[in-house]
């Protein structure tokens, strides 16, 4: 008698599901770095020009006048105006790189015929006033280091090297954050922030006290 034989069919990848989900999980804890480069580039750049823009110009103005009241009152103008200029220059700038990519959504869907969500692909564009808001922030954070560094210190001298001092130690923290955010090397991003804000602080500082002492 013949028998009957039923194969059962066994699966070697029983187990695809699991791993399945560990990729899907993996793909899920994966962060783009690149994609925090916009907003990230506005916010460190506009908090590092806050602070050594506004730490100069009170270093430059502590070079001629020992009146605490002329250092906050040009520190304070300096914040006002540069926030501002940060915030108009980065909001033209963030506004035309998205005009150039709408206009370039808009050639490849007419040379390709593609029927994608037109509006699903500006969200992933740069937001203009984001980025304005951003750095309008960024800058006024970093402005108001050597503002309160100041405030307090009646002594001239004393005053100067507290303002240089603090600036220092702001321009380390800003440059650590920003590594750390992008995942960049720290001792570099450290060392290139603060050799700039001292050659910005000492040139400002020397060039006005050359004019001052020259009575022009």
């Amino acid at each position: 008698m013949a028998s009957n034989h039923v194969e059962i069919p066994i699966h070697a990848n029983v187990l695809e599901p699991k791993e399945s989900e560990g990729v899907e999980e993996s793909n899920n804890n994966y962060i783009d770095y690149s994609q925090r480069a916009q907003w990230l580039r506005a916010a460190v750049l506009g908090a590092n020009d806050g602070l050594v823009s506004v730490a100069s110009l009170m270093m430059g103005v502590g070079a001629v006048k020992e009146d605490v009241s002329a250092m906050l009152l040009a520190g304070f103008a300096g914040l006002v105006a540069g926030a501002c200029s940060m915030a108009i220059g980065e909001f033209v700038s963030v506004y035309t790189q998205y005009d150039i990519e709408i206009a370039q959504i808009k050639r490849e869907r007419e040379t390709n015929n593609n029927n994608n969500n037109e509006e699903a692909e500006r969200e992933k564009l740069p937001n203009p006033f984001q980025a304005a808001l951003a750095s309008a922030l960024a800058f006024t954070v970093g402005a108001l280091v050597p503002l309160l560094a100041a405030v307090f210190i009646r002594n001239h001298k004393i005053r100067l090297g507290v303002v240089a001092v603090v600036a220092s130690l702001a321009l380390l923290v800003f440059g650590v954050v920003g590594a750390v955010l992008g995942k960049t090397p720290v001792k570099r991003s450290c060392f290139r922030v603060l050799i700039g804000g001292w050659m910005a602080m000492a040139i400002t500082f020397g060039l006005t006290k050359l004019i001052g002492s020259a009575g022009l």
